[in-house]
């Protein structure tokens, strides 16, 4: 159901509603009025008759003109005579109306009917009966007018207010509809899409959020994508220095092992100095290879687990960089990570202490990782020189992002000039 007609819908039972409310308080507030209209008239017409009767031996030549009267329209005076004889008097006709309401309405409206008897006692002491019954139609007329007015003009305002309702809601509709439509075209990957200013606040604030995510996803969009690409350079540059160490180091190694092999097998040769060479170009090679596998994954790490790992990254980093220390405070539930989640932490210290060694010009760097029911928490932090500025120079940074966040987890950074840094990496069980 759209929301246009659940408005119209609303505004609709509320008008019916607030209609006949006020068509019930309209029915009863007319009933009142004409039963004071006419009893008002009654009384008027009493002491207007009894005034002039007690002056008057016989029938005053006014008597007939009463029926005349504006105010006692709604009345038919008769007198009764002594001798039972009715002398009835003109009534004024002339102020009837053309169109008589409905007699549903005249039903509601008037009461039991009121008819009056009034003794009346003239001079010379002879008594007449004054006769008053009540017409109320004229004043019921005049109520249904009055009412007639009043609903046209409610109505009148209730279609205003639908039309007024439903023109801004045209402009509203308008206004999500474009928001709508632009956030198709941002869905299908196209982020430079940009929304309009609105003269809403509402929607303007809505535009310039949607706008601002726009550019979000785009900046994420573009970091992706050089972080893929340095990353195949990476893998290009890895690959290419392996065929190269294979090449220079296994290759030429093992040639000189067969030539050293094919010398030993000759007559005379001296085989203690060919197997002593053969030997020492074996410790070679697998110093060679130890180093290739230590580069590629650390074995250690699926053998003695995340602890010594780091420990030993950290003996790696003393002895290249004796003025640099580095504290670990490890806890003891490490060694139990699963070795997704352990591969993942050692690359984030890794990166860190290559980071400090290279740009922060730090003396000594502590690593905290702590685990608990929450989840585990990783800080690293330095006394170097901190950040120079916010923006993100590097591609370091990104991949320990990606990395956390591979995790399920969080990165922040804090650091200052002058003042070190210190990256926290919260990630929380699985």
């Amino acid at each position: 159901m759209s929301l246009r007609y659940q408005i119209n819908i609303r505004i609709f039972f509320l008008s019916l509603s607030v209609l006949l409310l006020g068509g019930s308080i309209a029915i009863w507030q007319a009933q009142t009025a004409v039963n004071k209209e006419v009893t008002s008239s009654v009384q008027l017409a009493v002491k207007l008759i009894s005034f002039g009767f007690s002056h008057s031996s016989q029938n005053p030549d006014w008597l007939p003109q009463l029926n005349a009267l504006e105010e006692i329209r709604h009345l038919t005076v008769q007198i009764q005579q002594p001798s039972g004889q009715i002398i009835n008097f003109p009534h004024n006709t002339a102020a009837a109306h053309e169109h008589n309401p409905p007699q549903w309405f005249i039903n509601l409206v008037q009461g039991e009917p009121l008819n009056t008897q009034h003794i009346l006692t003239l001079s010379d002491g002879k008594q007449l009966t004054l006769l008053i019954q009540a017409n109320p139609l004229d004043e019921i007329t005049e109520v249904w007018q009055e009412n007639i007015a009043f609903f046209t003009s409610f109505c009148s305002l209730t279609l205003l207010s639908f039309f007024a309702v439903n023109l801004v809601f045209n402009k509203t509709l308008n206004s999500i509809t474009t928001i709508v439509n632009a956030l198709k075209v941002i869905e299908s990957g196209q982020y430079q899409q940009k929304l309009p200013p609105f003269a809403i606040k509402e929607y303007a604030d809505i535009a310039n959020a949607i706008n601002q995510l726009a550019d979000k996803l785009s900046s994420v969009k573009r970091e992706n994508r050089t972080l893929t690409q340095h990353t195949l350079e990476i893998q290009e540059d890895e690959r290419r220095r392996l065929a190269q160490e294979l090449h220079d180091e296994l290759g030429q190694s093992l040639t000189a092992i067969k030539v050293m092999a094919v010398t030993a097998a000759r007559p005379k040769a001296d085989i203690k100095q060919s197997t002593d060479a053969i030997i020492s170009t074996c410790n070679h090679l697998m110093t060679v290879v130890r180093s290739m596998m230590h580069q590629l994954h650390p074995l250690i790490l699926t053998e003695l687990g995340l602890t010594a790992t780091l420990e030993d990254l950290i003996n790696h980093w003393a002895i290249r960089q004796p003025d640099l220390t580095i504290n670990l405070d490890c806890s003891h539930e490490a060694d139990k990570l699963d070795a997704k989640i352990a591969i993942q932490l050692f690359r984030v210290v890794q990166e860190c202490l290559t980071n400090t060694v290279r740009h922060a010009k730090a003396s000594h760097v502590n690593i905290k990782l702590a685990i608990d029911r929450f989840g585990l928490q990783l800080t690293v932090s330095d006394n170097g020189q901190g950040r120079i500025n916010n923006e993100k120079t590097g591609f370091g940074l990104l991949g320990m992002q990606e990395r956390v966040n591979s995790l399920g987890g969080e990165l922040l950074l804090q650091s200052s000039p002058q003042q070190g840094m210190t990256l926290f990496a919260s990630i929380p069980h699985s």
